[in-house]
């Protein structure tokens, strides 16, 4: 998986669909191989990055969480901290 997709089931705030648009241009990007696509491939590209979108939003709709919301301000901190104790090793 991609580093740069973020969990965004069951936060606090939810994801909004800027967070979800951004995962799916990413998962995209990562299938392609590029980060950007010629201007022969654009509108597959784009095709491909709206029907992720619209898929996982209504995947996030439709799951149903049986813990309480994780709090996003500190999974950030807590993915961060994990991250600068790697690098010090």
């Amino acid at each position: 998986m991609c580093r740069n997709i973020k969990p965004l089931f069951n936060f606090t705030p939810p994801a909004t669909d800027d967070d979800i648009r951004a995962a799916a241009l990413q998962f995209v990007r990562k299938i392609a191989g590029t980060r950007k696509p010629s201007k022969q491939n654009s509108d597959a590209f784009d095709v491909a990055v709206e029907e992720i979108f619209q898929s996982s939003r209504r995947m996030l709709e439709g799951l149903v969480a049986t813990t309480p919301p994780r709090d996003r301000a500190r999974f950030e901190a807590m993915k961060k901290l994990r991250f600068r104790k790697a690098e010090a090793r």
